[in-house]
């Protein structure tokens, strides 16, 4: 019988607390093989202390200092203990491999999606960072918006309609090339990690846009988005 995995998320004020992205991912693939497992919340402020005291190993910002981030796995089946959420999702295949998430030897090709991704994201977030700070306690946002605009200068404005525009340029991208596949997933009719991926995106936004932003994200290329969060919620048994 498989032992209860450990999971750590970051908190909100929110109702459920979960909203944050990267943990999305792995919170998406736990529940799509029936792992079971557990949430432990961190204040984003407290990632830090909170990592190091677990023993978590850091990741690398672009100038090579360390940087300690979530999601983390622990996994007492194994004494894995797992950071970031791409070595996650390939630990969890390679150790729980029923009900693939890199199905037909895909997963370099989804790493590299996920590097796409990231890249038609990060030009229009700044509206969904101004919120995500509004979810937060106080000291978690003000810590936020310090590590954050590092790589995404301030100001940040929700309102801002250049910044909209950019973000539905990059998922105009998406769209084209969920439209090569002629199917409902990544991979046409095979659901996989890339579809998470794409989802827990989706998710932040749902959860820290007010409800006419979301509505408008989830209305671009006639709803693909909104409808492609609600099919991923229910492949992976959350909706």
């Amino acid at each position: 019988m498989t032992q209860t995995l450990v999971l750590y998320d970051i908190l909100s004020n929110l109702p459920g607390n979960n909203w944050s992205p990267n943990p999305a991912k792995p919170r998406y693939i736990l529940n799509y093989k029936g792992l079971p497992f557990v949430t432990v919340w961190v204040e984003y402020s407290d990632i830090s202390i909170a990592m190091k005291a677990i023993g978590a190993k850091p990741n690398k910002r672009s100038d090579g200092t360390d940087v300690y981030t979530v999601p983390v796995l622990s996994d007492p089946n194994t004494g894995a203990l797992i950071s970031d959420s791409l070595e996650i999702a390939s630990y969890l295949e390679k150790t729980y491999p029923e009900k693939a998430i890199f199905p037909d030897n895909s997963e370099s090709l989804i790493r590299e999606f996920d590097s796409a991704h990231f890249r038609f994201i990060v030009p229009g977030v700044k509206p969904i960072f101004a919120r995500s700070t509004e979810i937060m306690s106080p000291a978690s946002a003000k810590f936020f918006i310090k590590v954050r605009s590092i790589d995404v200068p301030l100001p940040w404005d929700a309102t801002y309609s250049e910044d909209w525009a950019l973000l539905e340029r990059g998922y105009n991208t998406a769209y084209e090339w969920y439209q090569k596949t002629d199917g409902k997933w990544f991979m046409g009719d095979t659901f996989s990690y890339a579809d998470i991926i794409v989802a827990s995106c989706l998710l932040w936004f749902k959860r820290v846009l007010k409800e006419d932003e979301w509505v408008r994200i989830s209305s671009w290329n006639g709803g693909k988005w909104g409808q492609l969060l609600v099919d991923v919620e229910k492949e992976c048994k959350l909706a």
